[in-house]
């Protein structure tokens, strides 16, 4: 196993921690939260179920024997756990390599507590080398990205992938962003925008970083 895997691993047996018996466990996407997907089929008599960010969680969660829930039918979510690309100082973040960034954020605003797993690689100082993703309605593509550019990144289209919610990816590349909240704010703004993938209004409430680092 690699150094990041071993660090991914490593934050996501520690997430297990905060799983209270007998709660739901909303689930994020990505390697990451495979992990920790892999640690919570241990305990699956100890969970009332989860509430998943992507059709692959939940299909990897009924791997594991837990039972997948509806978010409207759910109740309290006590729990979030979900990786991320990029985690600044301040625990905002940049998520949705996985292209599974509406979602993520809707579950991450209900939890109670949003407790983020990453290896030592994704920590920076200010977020923006990974690109940054933005889920578009398809026939507005060419408008977001238009808008897009003159934010000054470059916008890329993800040309093949198709999010859970029928939508398209458009990577913005080239930015440093040190204001991600007034960033967030002004990209939802932008008509045709399902949403960004900075998590910056609602950051992180602790991010576990490899076997022994926080924020």
């Amino acid at each position: 196993m690699s150094v990041a895997e071993d660090g991914k691993r490593a934050a996501a047996e520690r997430a297990l921690a905060f799983v209270e018996p007998g709660t739901v466990v909303g689930v994020g996407t990505g390697s990451t939260v495979r992990h920790f997907i892999e640690g919570l089929g241990r305990r699956r008599h100890d969970v009332a179920g989860a509430v998943s960010s992507s059709e692959q969680s939940s299909a990897l969660l009924r791997e594991h024997g837990i039972q997948v829930l509806d978010l409207n039918a759910a109740g309290d979510v006590p729990l979030y756990v979900d990786g991320a690309d990029e985690c600044d100082p301040r625990r905002c973040l940049i998520k949705g390599g996985g292209a599974a960034l509406t979602r993520e954020k809707v579950i991450a605003a209900v939890a109670t507590r949003f407790v983020c797993i990453i290896d030592p690689a994704k920590k920076v100082d200010v977020l923006g080398r990974f690109p940054l993703p933005v889920e578009v309605i398809p026939m507005a593509r060419s408008h977001v990205a238009r808008q897009l550019h003159a934010l000054g990144g470059q916008p890329v289209w993800r040309e093949g992938v198709v999010t859970d919610n029928g939508n398209w990816i458009l990577d913005l590349h080239g930015l440093r962003i040190a204001d991600p909240v007034a960033l967030e704010e002004r990209i939802n703004q932008i008509v045709g925008v399902v949403t960004v993938g900075l998590f910056a209004r609602r950051p992180a409430d602790l991010v576990l970083i490899g076997a022994d680092d926080q924020l």
